[in-house]
């Protein structure tokens, strides 16, 4: 009986023990789990880490500087578009990573510190010289050069800024002639544009038979290609050359490859020509995994960010922007973005690609049917049933006419009224004039303003517009025979824009590969079927 008693009153402190045990337990296992990186952003918060869960904050409205993307130290009056666009789109519901804002910081001020009239960017310059690179400067660059039109060029301009910002490169651009007062500086305090002294000239001359690409020395055997070889054994500038035309390059395309990353690396000055989005063949290489991953919580945000981020119109373009949305748009309760192209590779009638947008915008319910029997409007309907303004983009205009003439004819079943813009129409790409470039890109950022987007499929100009608005976009499908798809267009699965003709290549064996199935963010468009293409998924 002696010993019931006692182990009855034991009891309160062997609880207590047993609690103490549990709450170590706990403790350490918290301590011992990697410290979740929580980004912030309006409507949605994603751990790194950690779990992800929803939280109920809206989207900030009216945001200049886009949930600190954009840094203040840039001189509004030099670049109005800068810290206005956003008062024209809705707020980004999009996740932001706090590291991504960290690192564009300090890309910031690396591209001060380096930038073109620097002492360090004269050191850099002298290297060049010397025909062999060295591990003892402190700023390394990658020049971008221009190729193909507006929309091919913003998609490889954010492209290569983010390479940029994964191997600590300085970017600068080589300003053509038909891109003078086109972007606004996007950096605070400096400048992106290559000098017009730069040693290296004809640089648009470049393509991937030139002699310092790095398939061309892989290809004679001009250039080390051990990863270990020091930067003394390798040349001061390469060029590296990452078209469509690459497909079926294995050269070239081992500019995607771990070992081949490393040996670049070391190269001070990269000239780069690009024509096709090239971000998912950057998620492909290992080497940038997990900072990709820091920077990129959600991987469809790519350039929805780092565009809105980089590339603002001029204060020209920004004014032409802003006089035709204050003509036509502003008073729009609802805008309707339509862009319409017609490509070599899906021939189509101009007056049946007009039919499939129609079946397409009525079928989806995007716009209102109309009644074909009645032409005159209910007496009972006033201005305040205006609420959908259609903004169409084409070269042709006879899309625009016709679909024009339709809502201005008839009367919505819904008793909507229907207004159409279209704010050029050029018959045919001049991507050599510089106007028709100011045109472009107005065109690009009115698109950007719009609440739902039609594109057709394949399009590089829809591609930048509807990743700026950050809206998923309805694609209308190209046409196999000449006749109207069935169904006319289908919604797209994510924001982010598509990779056209990725390298066939597998860099562990060093043969054929389908760049689709090497990671399994990396997957098929869900647009283009023309040839093989590539694009970000969740």
């Amino acid at each position: 009986m002696k010993w019931k008693s006692n182990s009855f009153a034991s009891w309160p402190l062997l609880f207590l023990l047993a609690l103490l045990i549990v709450l170590l337990h706990v403790l350490t296992t918290l301590r011992d789990r990697p410290t979740p990186l929580t980004v912030g952003l309006p409507g949605v918060r994603v751990t790194v880490g950690g779990s992800t869960e929803p939280t109920a904050a809206a989207a900030i409205p009216n945001d200049k500087l886009l949930g600190g993307l954009l840094s203040p130290d840039v001189d509004e009056e030099s670049c109005l578009s800068r810290y206005q666009a956003m008062l024209y789109r809705k707020a980004s519901t999009h996740v932001l990573s706090s590291y991504l804002i960290s690192k564009i910081r300090k890309y910031e001020a690396l591209h001060k510190k380096c930038s073109p009239n620097t002492p360090l960017f004269q050191k850099s310059v002298e290297q060049l010289k010397t025909n062999h690179s060295t591990d003892q400067l402190e700023c390394n660059y990658v020049v971008w050069i221009p190729l193909e039109g507006i929309g091919n060029r913003m998609l490889t301009l954010a492209a290569t800024f983010l390479y940029a910002l994964l191997t600590n490169r300085v970017m600068l651009i080589h300003l053509s002639e038909d891109m003078v007062d086109l972007l606004c500086e996007p950096f605070p305090g400096t400048t992106w544009f290559l000098p017009s002294n730069f040693p290296i000239q004809g640089l648009e001359g470049h393509n991937k038979h030139s002699q310092n690409s790095y398939g061309y020395l892989v290809e004679k055997n001009l250039i080390n290609t051990d990863p270990k070889a020091p930067p003394s054994l390798l040349p001061s500038s390469l060029y590296v050359h990452l078209g469509h035309d690459i497909r079926e390059d294995h050269l070239h395309a081992r500019f995607f490859c771990d070992d081949d990353q490393e040996v670049i690396s070391k190269i001070n000055w990269l000239l780069l020509r690009a024509d096709v989005y090239t971000v998912p063949g950057l998620f492909t290489i290992p080497k940038y995994d997990e900072e990709l991953a820091q920077m990129f919580p959600l991987k469809e945000t790519v350039f929805h960010h780092l565009g809105r981020y980089l590339l603002h119109p001029s204060n020209t373009v920004w004014g032409m922007i802003m006089r035709y949305h204050n003509s036509y748009l502003a008073k729009a309760k609802e805008r309707i973005g339509i862009q319409v192209r017609i490509f070599s590779w899906a021939p189509i009638s101009v007056e049946n690609v007009y039919e499939q947008v129609v079946r397409c915008t009525q079928q989806e319910l995007i716009l209102p049917g109309v009644n074909l029997n009645q032409s005159q409007i209910s007496p009972s309907t006033s201005t305040e049933s205006i609420t959908k303004t259609v903004l169409l983009v084409s070269l042709y205009g006879e899309v625009y006419e016709r679909l024009y003439n339709l809502y201005f004819a008839h009367p919505t079943t819904t008793g909507e009224i229907i207004s159409v813009y279209q704010p050029t129409h050029e018959e045919r790409q001049q991507t050599e004039k510089q106007f028709h470039n100011y045109k472009a890109m107005a065109e690009i950022w009115l698109l950007s303003f719009s609440d739902v987007f039609v594109t057709s499929a394949g399009s590089t100009f829809g591609y930048v517009s509807y990743s700026l608005a950050g809206v998923k976009p309805w694609f209308l499908q190209s046409s196999k025979d000449r006749n109207i798809p069935n169904p006319p267009c289908r919604r797209g699965v994510t924001i982010d824009p598509c990779y056209h003709g990725p390298p066939n290549f597998n860099c562990k064996t060093r043969s054929k590969g389908d760049t689709g199935n090497i990671v399994r963010h990396v997957r098929p468009c869900d647009d283009f079927s023309y040839a093989p293409a590539v694009k970000l998924f969740d």
